[in-house]
């Protein structure tokens, strides 16, 4: 295993002890859906990514290594999309759901492990050979479980406006989300990464649910904005951002899934309601369009203009960076690249 922790008290330092050990800036994976249709998965579904947990776990087995090749220090599990109750809508079991969320962790952790016995194929000094020349060196990898909006459970692009419905209460969401992240924090992983979150609704239900389910490890939260200022629903960043800071289990607090040319503004409202360290894994600009369940092309950045944003974020505070849907494995080396180059 990487460096996981068993014990909730000593957790907390998680990710200030990963940051320590990479110098300051920590990078996690790319875009997991994207990646796994380039590798011939077909993601027509409502489960979307979490359809490959069913039918190709070795792909997401493959994608999750080429990010560490790339140097990710950080790789998010294909849960995002896997709720108890799609895998249920499916007609699998409330056992064979929870054993799915639970493969998703597996899969991940054996990518490292795998990635670390390639390290040490060849040198003593922790490095080995990969298949195309290039060196492998042994870094510090946390897993984190991934857990997806309600929004994204519904598959109806909800989690993109945080819209859901008068009806919806912090029980009703705290009903839906407790028994998944139960299963995941006793996984395996390091962490947990609420991604993608689209309404101060649903942080405060993970921030109550980590308090009250004795969750044991870590958890870090990422919003989505559309506008630089606010997130999706039009709830205000800082108050979210609140939400996190003030839950003794969240270890870090940031963005995913929004554009890189709203993330300047995104930060420097965060640090100001935060210590925390500040996670940004922005996509890649494009825009997704929910109708046609397709990217708009010809809207995004490319590896160049992405990772010329990144050593600006770090000097604004960001200490964990990555990329979201449409990034890739070359996006992800590019940013060890720059960093490297800055230390």
């Amino acid at each position: 295993m990487g460096m996981g922790l068993g014990d909730g008290e000593v957790s907390s330092t998680l990710i200030l002890d990963l940051l320590r050990e990479v110098g300051g800036v920590a990078v996690i994976d790319g875009g997991l859906a994207t990646e796994l249709e380039r590798h011939g998965a077909d993601l027509n579904d409502p489960l979307w990514s979490a359809k490959c947990l069913l039918t190709s776990p070795h792909l997401i087995r493959d994608v999750h290594l080429d990010y560490l090749e790339a140097g990710a220090n950080v790789i998010i599990s294909a849960s995002y999309q896997a709720t108890i109750q799609g895998f249920e809508a499916k007609g699998l079991s409330r056992e064979e759901s929870e054993a799915l969320l639970k493969k998703s962790v597996e899969i991940a952790c054996e990518a490292r492990d795998i990635y670390y016995k390639r390290c040490n194929g060849t040198g003593s000094d922790g490095t080995g050979i990969h298949r195309d020349g290039r060196i492998l060196k042994h870094h510090p990898i946390l897993v984190a479980a991934a857990v997806g909006s309600y929004g994204a459970y519904l598959a109806d692009g909800s989690e993109y406006s945080g819209d859901y419905g008068e009806g919806m209460t912090l029980e009703n969401l705290k009903d839906f989300h407790r028994r998944r992240v139960q299963v995941l924090a006793e996984s395996g992983a390091d962490l947990i990464a609420f991604e993608t979150i689209p309404n101060k609704l649903e942080a405060q239900a993970y921030a109550e649910l980590l308090e009250a389910e004795d969750i044991n490890i870590p958890a870090w939260f990422a919003f989505n904005s559309k506008d630089g200022v606010n997130v999706v629903s039009g709830d205000s960043l800082r108050d979210c951002v609140a939400i996190a800071e003030s839950c003794r289990k969240a270890v870090a607090v940031g963005i995913n899934c929004t554009p890189p040319r709203f993330i300047h503004d995104l930060i420097l409202s965060a640090t100001e309601v935060t210590s925390k360290p500040i996670v940004i894994y922005p996509n890649s600009g494009e825009s997704y369009d929910p109708d046609q369940k397709q990217w708009v092309q010809n809207t995004g950045v490319s590896d160049e203009d992405f990772v010329s944003y990144v050593s600006k974020w770090c000097e604004l505070g960001a200490s964990l960076v990555g990329g979201c849907c449409r990034t890739t494995p070359k996006t992800i080396s590019a940013i060890c690249r720059t960093l490297s180059n800055k230390s």
